[in-house]
């Protein structure tokens, strides 16, 4: 390879909190650079949470987050004219940000009145193992399961 690997950007921790995988979430969650609307949201969201569990939010959240964080993906891999899909790895960092996507992705397809409701409604939904979020992870698990004899063909 001719140009190097990019640095690895510095994320700072968020201020409520203070934990950079929440800046990480909101800096997926905003749009059109509004991080300020971002943090309003997700601590709404939060705040939805704890009043309907009865428990701590922020914990809530990172269960949540574990839950929808696939371990396995299918790749395709072209092979003398087939294309295979093979099961691999995925590496811990790409795994949380796949998480956080699906997250943000399946709470902002759900009606309801606002982003607050909708991603407090799919962190609950992730937290009981149920929901869209939490379903593909389980549709990523069983495609690479379905797949496990070219896992051979693996570079």
């Amino acid at each position: 390879m001719r140009k190097s690997k990019p640095k690895k950007r510095i994320i700072l921790p968020d201020p409520r909190f203070n934990e950079t995988v929440v800046t990480k979430f909101v800096n997926n969650m905003m749009e059109r650079g509004k991080k300020n609307h971002a943090y309003e949201i997700f601590y709404d969201a939060i705040d939805m949470v704890t009043e309907k569990i009865k428990e701590d939010g922020l914990e809530v959240w990172k269960k949540a987050l574990a839950n929808v964080t696939p371990n396995v993906e299918v790749r395709s891999r072209r092979i003398g004219g087939a294309t295979f899909q093979i099961p691999s790895e995925i590496r811990p960092s790409r795994k949380q940000s796949i998480g956080m996507k699906n997250m943000i992705l399946f709470a902002r397809k759900r009606h309801e009145k606002s982003m607050a409701n909708k991603l407090a409604s799919e962190i609950m939904a992730a937290y009981k193992e149920e929901g869209s979020a939490f379903k593909k992870k389980e549709d990523t698990h069983r495609m690479a399961e379905a797949n496990k004899a070219f896992s051979h063909f693996r570079f």
